[in-house]
């Protein structure tokens, strides 16, 4: 198959290469087709090996106990390893465990791989289950030591020898070299062609077995970011486990990265992503409004950010997730700024509040204090929490251009809500006479902040949508 490599297996406490240990290793070395190294070895992984894993691999507590720790096998491994390509039935498993236990010692690993399940598919690709079950089935195989290490790696040895005699020596080597120019770091079970995916703006999507996505991502350089995600399923875990479920990518190009970004918030929030965790929607996000007669009481009232008609967004501060949250940060400025917690509702009573009795409020409730004042040094401190009016007088636009594809998006605007996203000029039309309801979307007004958070900059990609009569949109 190829000169020089190294058919290997493992037997493991679990499925995650940062976290579980090896159990059993076994190893043989094959130079111009001929096998000169054979070595397998159980290790002590130094924690318990779960019941189910005992019952799947037969190796038990009591038959590791006795047996050297990584460390002390790991010089072994390496000679067998040397100079040799690492290859395994789903080789970034079997890579991500000696990777992670070589890294505990300070050792960096530098070999090439080869996953044969890959090859595997690549050449039977008339067949649909490529896993060790379903090669012995497929090729009449047999093996007494199914889920031990040396068992499983005459398998595929014996696997090797059939698909040789079966397609010829040349037809495996060069299907093996071709995956050995790239692919190794690819999950064998993935459905997608990585060179399809273009190597530009846009929103891949990661899908396992079943219709919901595992997680969704946005980049400038798509098919760069995705092989990212599983070059470094070996040492996170959570890359890991999307390595292990993934079957197959979707992507949606854009134009350039805001249109990524708000494509990629818009899809976390509609389809809920298994792995996505900051873009989710926020339910029932609320907000402190400020009342201007200084006699309100209370001084501030809790709002719901999908209540508010959009140009008050303004005079509200702060974006919370619940009413609790809300709470909790209007009593740490109360505190922070000897503010009133009665006047700002947060106790009820009458007379001198708590605060007021331990020194903590300066009297506003007590007729120390006069209300105008402490009107404004509340809203002194909600300052830095002010939500941004929109500082537009209408509708604004930001066109983006792609180069190399030449495709034109043009992403509009109103009071920090996302309008819509047309690919030409001639659609503006219809966006600037159309009217909607607004809906706020925290991710959304965070993101143009900077670029739209000021009057309108010299920048010629962003412009103002205006009517036939020349008055803003």
């Amino acid at each position: 198959m190829l000169p020089c490599y190294v058919m290997l297996d493992l037997e493991t406490t679990g499925g995650n290469a940062v976290h579980d240990r090896i159990t059993e290793i076994a190893a043989v070395r094959m130079e111009n087709g001929v096998e000169t190294a054979r070595w397998s070895t159980l290790v002590n992984p130094g924690v318990r090996i779960p019941p189910f894993i005992q019952a799947l691999t037969g190796i038990s507590d009591a038959m590791v106990a006795d047996a050297p720790a990584f460390d002390e096998v790991a010089r072994t491994l390496l000679e067998i390893l040397d100079g040799a390509v690492f290859v395994a039935h789903n080789v970034r498993f079997d890579h991500g465990f000696v990777l992670n236990e070589l890294a505990r010692m300070d050792i960096a690993l530098k070999v090439k791989t080869l996953c044969t399940v890959r090859l595997s598919r690549k050449l039977y690709p008339q067949h649909k289950g490529h896993g060790l079950d379903a090669i012995l089935q497929r090729h009449g195989l047999h093996t007494l030591a199914r889920h031990r290490a040396m068992g499983d790696v005459d398998v595929v040895l014996q696997w090797l020898k059939i698909a040789t005699a079966e397609l010829g020596e040349a037809s495996v080597q060069r299907t093996a070299l071709e995956l050995l120019q790239g692919s190794a770091s690819v999950p064998p079970q993935l459905e997608t062609t990585i060179s399809d995916i273009p190597d530009s703006p846009g929103v891949y999507i990661f899908y396992g077995e079943g219709p919901l996505p595992l997680y969704i991502g946005k980049s400038v350089t798509m098919r760069t970011r995705v092989m990212s995600h599983f070059q470094s399923a070996a040492k996170v875990a959570r890359e890991m486990r999307m390595f292990i479920e993934i079957r197959r990518v979707e992507w949606m190009e854009t134009a350039g990265e805001l249109g990524a970004l708000l494509l990629e918030s818009r899809l976390v929030k509609e389809r809920q992503p298994v792995y996505n965790r900051q873009l989710r929607r926020e339910k029932a996000l609320c907000s402190w409004q400020l009342y201007d007669d200084p006699q309100a009481n209370p001084l501030v009232k809790l709002v719901q950010l999908d209540d508010l008609v959009p140009g008050h967004w303004g005079q509200l501060y702060g974006t919370y997730r619940s009413k609790r949250q809300a709470t909790d940060a209007l009593r740490a400025l109360a505190d922070a700024h000897g503010l009133c917690p009665r006047a700002l509702g947060l106790e009820s009573g009458k007379g001198p509040c708590f605060a007021c009795q331990t020194g903590r409020c300066k009297g506003v409730c007590a007729g120390r204090e006069p209300l105008a004042l402490h009107r404004i040094r509340t809203q002194m401190a909600l300052a830095q929490q002010r939500l941004q009016a929109w500082p537009h007088p209408g509708r604004v636009a930001i066109r983006e251009y792609q180069v190399q594809s030449g495709r034109t998006d043009i992403h509009v605007f109103d009071q920090w809500c996302h309008i819509a996203t047309v690919n030409d000029p001639a659609e503006l039309d219809a966006l600037t006479y159309t009217r909607q309801p607004l809906a706020f979307d925290l991710d959304t007004y965070r993101l143009l902040q900077k670029r739209l958070g000021h009057a309108m900059s010299q920048d010629p990609a962003v412009f103002r949508l205006t009517a036939a009569n020349g008055q803003p949109a």
